[in-house]
């Protein structure tokens, strides 16, 4: 069927009458958290039909921090679910938070992966040029490693740090 965005207040209208059920495809540090009530958390990675909860006739809506995991996850699940639409919250637990609805939350504030996965490799372009212009032009095969990996990452949408850094322990929930 189709992949449709959903407003945070269409879905909040839809959770409080039980017409849904909500799926976060962020990592478990994240919904650890802060999430979504009743939200069942099912990473980006592990995303497939069998590990979703029983939908019961209910509409299936998909969401993650701003968007795209959520995106990514509903573009998997069209092609297991072919006779289903699939909502995404537009926005993520961003515009929820935004539009004044509530989550759940620790107080344990966790840099979002994608955030972690851009600090990485800005440091390590630092690092690497800083090393090359010191003490040799060696170090700049690091820079080019890198763009070799962020190239892969944007063809394939395989990303292997955003994976490393997933299973940290500060990433943990």
């Amino acid at each position: 069927m189709t992949i449709q965005p959903v407003d945070p207040q269409t879905l909040n209208r839809w959770l409080n009458n039980g017409e849904a059920i909500l799926v976060d495809v962020r990592e478990p540090a994240e919904y650890a958290s802060e999430h979504i009530k009743d939200s069942t958390l099912v990473p980006l990675a592990t995303v497939r039909r069998d590990a979703l909860p029983d939908r019961a006739g209910r509409k299936l809506v998909i969401h993650c921090r701003k968007g795209m995991r959520g995106q990514s996850a509903c573009e998997k699940l069209r092609e297991q679910l072919p006779d289903v639409d699939i909502y995404n919250l537009a926005g993520g637990i961003e515009a929820w938070m935004a539009a004044g609805l509530p989550v759940e939350s620790t107080g344990r504030r966790l840099l979002p992966l994608d955030r972690q996965v851009q600090l990485t490799i800005g440091l390590l372009l630092v690092v690497g040029s800083v090393l090359g212009s010191l003490y040799g032009t060696g170090f700049f095969w690091l820079t080019g490693l890198i763009g070799t990996g962020l190239t892969f990452a944007g063809l394939t949408g395989f990303c292997g740090l955003a994976r490393l850094l997933a299973i940290m322990p500060w990433n943990r929930g």
